[in-house]
Formats: C-alpha cells, sequence, structure tokens
C-alpha cells in the first residue's frame, strides 16, 4: 500500500503518474468522509494536511507530506479547505501545490463556499502566473457531513464544459455532479441553496415554537406536515432535533453568515432586490451574538423561544 510521495521523486514523477489520480487538501468534516468515497472509485488519491491521518492512510490513500508532493503526484486537486484564503496559503511559497506543478498541468477544484467573483479572479491569476497550466472548477458541495458518509451530495459544477466533465467523473463517487455553467457558477447555485436552507430552518424553527406553545405533539405534528407542501430534505434530516430542542453541532449556524453575504454580494452584482435576505442575515447574525453560533442551524427553534 502506498503510505507516502517522497518529495524528490514526486517532483519528478510522470505525466501518466499523475493522470486519474485526484488529490484532497482540507481532511474536516467534509473532506474526510469525501476521500473515503473517492477510494471506492477508480481513481488512486493522494491526501495531505496539518497532520498525519493513518487512518484514511490504511483506507487506501497515499499521504504527501506538503502541497507541494500533493500537487506532484496528483493531476487534479480538490480543496475541501474553508474559503479561499485558506486556499491560497496552500497555493503559494516552496512547499505550495504550485512549486510541485513542474511542467504538468493541474485542475484545481474549489469545493469551499467562496464568493463567486473571487473564485473567478483567483483562477485568473493562476492562468496568468502558470501560462494556462492551472484550471479552475468551482465544485462546492450541499447534504452535509450526512451526504458526504453516503456519497450522496449535490455537486454544483462552474467551469468550462470541458473540464466540468473531468471533474464530474472524479467527484462521481462522492455524489451527483451537475455542470450550471461558467466558472462561479457553482458558488452562485450555492449560495441559492444557502437562502433556502436558511430560510427553511428558520421557518421551521418558529413554527416548532408556535406549535409548542399551542400544546401540539411536535413528532406527530412534524411527521405529518412531512408528508406535504412543508415536507423537504432538510425537515427530514432537523426533525428530531426540532422535536427535541437538540442543536448539538451538525451543520454550523456561524457558517451561514459568510454564505448569505455571498447571496447579497450576488443579489447586489444582479440588480436583485430580495425580500428574504436581509432578515436572515439579521436572524443569523442574532443567532451569533446570543453564542449560539457554534450550534447546528437547529438552534433557530432555541432563539425564536428566547426572543
Amino acid at each position: 500500500m502506498d503510505t507516502a510521495v517522497s518529495g524528490a521523486a514526486a517532483d519528478a514523477a510522470p505525466s501518466d503518474h499523475r493522470t486519474g489520480a485526484i488529490g484532497v487538501i482540507g481532511l474536516g468534516a467534509m473532506g474526510e468522509p469525501m476521500v473515503h468515497r473517492l477510494l471506492g472509485g477508480a481513481s488512486r488519491v493522494l491526501i495531505t494536511g496539518r497532520s498525519p491521518r493513518p487512518a484514511l492512510v490504511e483506507a487506501g490513500a497515499s499521504w504527501a507530506a506538503t502541497p507541494r508532493e500533493l500537487a506532484a503526484g496528483a493531476g487534479a486537486v480538490l480543496s475541501m479547505l474553508p474559503d479561499l484564503p485558506e486556499l491560497e496559503q496552500a497555493l503559494d511559497g516552496p512547499d505550495g501545490l504550485l512549486a510541485g506543478l513542474g511542467d504538468g498541468e493541474l485542475l484545481l477544484l474549489i469545493g469551499s463556499t467562496s464568493s463567486a467573483p473571487a473564485v473567478r479572479s483567483l483562477a485568473e491569476r493562476l492562468a496568468t502566473e502558470t501560462q494556462g497550466r492551472v484550471r479552475v472548477v468551482d465544485c462546492p458541495v450541499s447534504g452535509g457531513v450526512d451526504g458526504a458518509e453516503a456519497g450522496s451530495l449535490s455537486i454544483m459544477l462552474g467551469g468550462s464544459a470541458e473540464d466540468a466533465a473531468r471533474a464530474a467523473t472524479l467527484l462521481a463517487p462522492c455524489g451527483r455532479p451537475v455542470h450550471l455553467g461558467p466558472l462561479g457558477a457553482g458558488e452562485v447555485a450555492k449560495a441559492c441553496n444557502q437562502l433556502v436552507v436558511a430560510a427553511t430552518i428558520t421557518a421551521l424553527g418558529e413554527a416548532t415554537v408556535l406549535a409548542d406553545r399551542s400544546g401540539l405533539d411536535l413528532d406527530a405534528l412534524w411527521t405529518l406536515l412531512g408528508g406535504g407542501y412543508a415536507g423537504s430534505n432538510l425537515l427530514e434530516s432537523r426533525r428530531d432535533k426540532l422535536v427535541r430542542g437538540d442543536d448539538s453541532p451538525s451543520g454550523i449556524a456561524r457558517y451561514m453568515i459568510k454564505d448569505l453575504g455571498f447571496a447579497a454580494d450576488i443579489a447586489e452584482a444582479t440588480g436583485t432586490s430580495p425580500a428574504l435576505l436581509p432578515a436572515l442575515r439579521d436572524f443569523f447574525d442574532e443567532i451569533v451574538a446570543r453564542g449560539y453560533g457554534d450550534r447546528d442551524i437547529a438552534v433557530s427553534r432555541r432563539v425564536v423561544a428566547e426572543r
């Protein structure tokens, strides 16, 4: 079993060694289960992070000591880092992804929820600095940790048709990749997704408080309403939390502030005057101000009840 990619050997790796291999950087709550799904596909999977991940290596991944070694061993790299600033740190410097490129090419897959204009700006910089040898596809995902573990993520692709097709093939073990348009389209789609999620969990929390204070059986209520127009994947995944008042962390509430901010940027850029978005931004700001930013988004019930 491969357990590492040595520096000198990796830098000299021939192009056919990199072809079909995918590297992953960002092995957190989403990245780790996605690696497990990728290992079930045909690709050779390389990983890197701040500390060794023996469980992933034991499962079949190859460890790269630095981002440089990751890029030297894989023709495509998936970043599941939190946002673009963290990715830029991994790109630059003597041990960065760009340093491991050599004379080869790299398809950079950006899986974070990020600003669409910022993704396009980064792609332009990389294309200029590498004479077009680094190409970018944005591929944010939806479905949470459960979806990552089950391989049922919705994967939103933005980029050229050729690059998106390659990205779709590489990421297929993780869920359903769909090409939605040019570079940045995936991030726009994710912002739309988060707008709907924020609105839905806010409504679910508020409705739960109304029903609870009116003496309704919450479990019976949401089981019933889940079969009608009020039903959704979000209700299905958070029903028990809402019923029990359990907001232990899963989908962290404070992350929604960044996501809704990106949605606001898109609204401004497209001349859109949203009705719900300002109220949702205020509500999630309130969640954080009350000290619940690290709770699950189902904390909407608690905050409505406390107001």
